[in-house]
C-alpha cells in the first residue's frame, strides 16, 4: 500500500498527530478505570506514523512496532524518545511483557480469521499477568457501512495534501472490504501530483472477535468509561488473568 511506503513522508498531512489527543485520553482513562497497576509500559502493534503515541508517550514508556520501515521512520521523527521495532503483528515475539498492549485500526488489515487469531496471540504473548489489551478496529460487521470522506492538511514546509477515501460495500457473505484512496499532493515550485491507492480490510462479527479474544487466553472486560468516539470505532478491552 502506497500510503505506508511511497507516501509515508506525507502521512502526517493525511492525518495529523494533534487530532489524536482525545482518543489517547480515552485510552488512558480505560487503563486507569481498570486499575492496572503499575501501568508504566505500553506496546503498540501497528503503530504507523506514531500519531497516537505522540500523546501516550507522556503517560507511558512506549514501544512502537510496525511492518513498514517507512512508517517507523516517520514515527521516529515525531517520537524520538520511543523504542521503534519493525515487525509483523501476526508473528512478532519480543520476549518481554508490557503493562498495556494496544492495537488500533492497523488490526483491520487482518484479512482472515487466521490473521486475526495470530495478531491476538501476539497481543496475549506480550501482556503481563494483570495487564490489559486494548483493541480498536474501525469496524465490525455490525457497524460497517460503505461511504466516502475527504480531508488533508497544509504543512509548515509549504507542502499540501488532499485526499478522497471511498469505502465500498461489503459483498454478501464476505469479510473483506475494499477502500480506494486518491491523494493530491503539492510542493512549492512543483506541479500537483496524484496517486491512487487501494486497501483491503477484514471485517468480522462481534461474536467472532469475542470468541477469538477468549481463545487467545484473555478475558473480555467491560470498563464503564464514556468513549467520545463511540460512533467512529469499536473498542475491545481484555485482561490477562494473574
Amino acid at each position: 500500500m502506497k500510503l505506508y511506503s511511497k507516501l509515508a513522508p506525507w502521512f502526517h498531512l493525511v492525518t495529523r498527530p494533534e487530532s489524536y489527543g482525545d482518543e489517547a485520553a480515552h485510552i488512558i482513562r480505560l487503563v486507569e478505570a481498570a486499575r492496572i497497576s503499575p501501568a508504566e509500559t505500553l506496546l503498540e502493534l501497528g503503530s504507523g506514523g506514531g500519531n497516537m503515541a505522540s500523546h501516550l508517550r507522556h503517560r507511558f514508556s512506549c514501544s512502537l512496532t510496525d511492518l513498514s520501515p517507512e512508517m517507523l521512520e516517520a514515527s521516529r521523527a515525531l517520537n524520538p524518545e520511543c523504542e521503534h521495532i519493525q515487525g509483523d503483528m501476526r508473528s512478532l515475539r519480543l520476549g518481554r511483557l508490557f503493562d498495556v498492549v494496544l492495537a488500533q485500526d492497523a488490526i483491520g488489515y487482518m484479512l482472515t480469521e487466521e490473521d486475526l487469531r495470530a495478531a491476538l496471540a501476539t497481543a496475549a504473548a506480550h501482556v503481563r499477568p494483570g495487564g490489559m489489551v486494548i483493541l480498536i478496529p474501525d469496524d465490525i460487521t455490525e457497524t460497517f457501512a460503505p461511504g466516502t470522506r475527504h480531508g488533508g492538511h497544509d504543512g509548515a514546509d509549504g507542502r499540501s495534501l488532499r485526499y478522497l477515501e471511498w469505502t465500498h460495500d461489503l459483498p454478501p457473505g464476505e469479510s473483506v472490504c475494499e477502500v480506494d484512496f486518491v491523494f493530491l499532493m503539492r510542493e512549492p515550485g512543483r506541479p500537483t501530483t496524484l496517486e491512487q491507492d487501494r486497501h483491503r480490510l477484514g471485517v468480522f462479527a462481534r461474536a467472532r472477535w469475542d470468541s477469538l479474544i477468549k481463545e487467545s487466553g484473555l478475558r473480555l472486560a467491560h470498563i464503564n468509561v464514556v468513549d467520545p468516539y463511540a460512533d467512529q470505532h469499536v473498542v475491545f478491552v481484555a485482561l490477562r488473568e494473574t
